[in-house]
């Protein structure tokens, strides 16, 4: 397998490694980068690309390793590993680097039920008087006079403002947003598939297929490709035998290379797409948490009201009896929906026809409050629906005026309506503007 390092990426990371073991005259160089941005992008694997390239000693800190029933072991496992790459650096004449994972899920604080202890505290004073004072870094309990060696300190995470202000300060932390362009996902996806004869055109409509996805959703997809024949050998072996027949044996199972192409990744895709959109709309936590529940009732905009970044809809919404009654006062056929704002003009008012206003009357009276979503023509068939607006129960009114808001506001986009019942299921979904 061929692996793909985005240009930017290695551009970034070795200058601000290199720069840290030159020595430039009145320079006050960072000494921490801080590299950011959405989950499943590939920062910390493209930092370890980077590091194999550069023919780098790492040490590494997890997340995980930040926090400890006994106060001040972690600052002082910062010290320590600190120390150690420093030694790195004057015993094996190699540069070296100090490597933290997920800085901001061990020592951020994301919410007020996040618990902010001494622990978290120390950390981000420690590397604060790192940042300040790299070649002077004390265990407690000993001083040695002797200088040690400036180590460059490379930090992830997903959202730095969880962090300590001042740690993230300009001449702490240098910060770069990680975002793969087109460009850099084709690359990371060719090689990804290198060895499995998806030709470059191929590999290009894959990622333009599924371009809002991270890049690990295509490590996972072609991962996905080998349960067919996992699940054929579970059942040749027999379930009994798995484990004897893959754990100490000398003749482990040998499989084939499955199907890779273009359809076959497709088809597969979508299944994935499929299940992170049933994760995103089931939320059954909002209905096992009476908490949660009631608050939508309190006029409280619960998240289940929100497509996810990768929703589609591709199950068939459920239905609900339509009860059509009298149509609401100013709803019929050709007649202006109600003006939102006094700056709005008049000739972009939107005429709701009469089945549309029977539709909005049946949600309302049967106690569903109602979503309204968005998307570009572009993202359309990719399913990034973007939430507009969601109007609580008994406000059929409101619910008119801000559907009426959303499609001004939207004219070459998609829009679509829905219901929410009580199990957080999505009724008489409807595309209501198509551009």
């Amino acid at each position: 397998m061929t692996f793909y390092i985005a240009p930017r990426f290695l551009q970034k990371l070795s200058v601000h490694i290199t720069k840290n073991f030159i020595d430039l005259p009145k320079v006050k160089v960072p000494l921490i980068l801080g590299i950011h941005g959405r989950k499943g992008e590939g920062k910390t694997f493209q930092c370890e690309l980077v590091y194999q390239k550069m023919g780098l000693e790492v040490v590494h800190i997890s997340a995980g390793e930040l926090e400890s029933p006994d106060a001040g072991d972690p600052s002082r496992l910062v010290r320590l590993r600190y120390r150690e790459a420093a030694e790195l650096i004057r015993v094996r004449g190699k540069m070296a680097v100090l490597m933290i994972n997920d800085l901001d899920a061990g020592a951020g604080r994301v919410d007020s039920g996040t618990q902010y202890t001494v622990n978290t505290q120390m950390v981000n004073a420690t590397l604060m008087n790192i940042a300040d004072n790299p070649t002077n870094v004390q265990l407690p309990g000993s001083y040695d006079e002797t200088p040690l060696h400036r180590v460059p300190i490379v930090v992830t995470g997903n959202d730095f403002a969880t962090l300590y202000a001042p740690l993230v300060r300009d001449g702490r932390m240098e910060k770069f947003y990680w975002e793969p362009s087109r460009e850099d996902k084709i690359g990371i996806v060719g090689g990804i598939f290198s060895e499995d004869g998806l030709s470059s055109e191929d590999v290009v409509t894959l990622v333009d297929h599924f371009l809002d996805q991270s890049v690990d959703f295509y490590g996972a997809l072609r991962s996905r490709l080998f349960d067919e024949q996992i699940e054929e050998f579970i059942h040749r072996v027999g379930v009994e035998k798995v484990g004897a027949a893959v754990v100490n044996t000398k003749h482990p199972p040998a499989f084939r290379p499955p199907n890779f192409s273009l359809g076959h990744l497709l088809e597969q895709g979508e299944l994935m797409v499929k299940e992170q959109q049933r994760l995103q709309n089931m939320r059954l936590v909002w209905e096992y948490n009476q908490a949660l529940y009631e608050s939508r009732f309190q006029g409280q905009e619960s998240p289940v009201f929100f497509s996810s970044p990768h929703s589609r809809t591709e199950d068939p919404p459920a239905t609900v009896d339509s009860q059509p009654g009298d149509d609401l006062p100013g709803l019929a056929s050709g007649v202006s929906s109600p003006e939102v704002g006094a700056s709005a003009p008049q000739s972009i008012a939107t005429s709701l026809d009469s089945d549309l206003a029977r539709q909005v009357q049946s949600l309302v009276a049967q106690g569903y409050p109602i979503g309204i979503e968005y998307v570009d023509p572009r993202r359309f068939h990719t399913g990034t629906w973007k939430s507009c607006h969601t109007i609580p129960v008994e406000q059929a009114g409101e619910a008119l005026a801000q559907l009426s808001a959303c499609l001004q506001e939207h004219q070459g986009n998609y829009v679509r309506i829905f219901g929410i019942d009580s199990a957080k299921r999505r009724v008489l979904e409807t595309v209501v503007q198509r551009p």
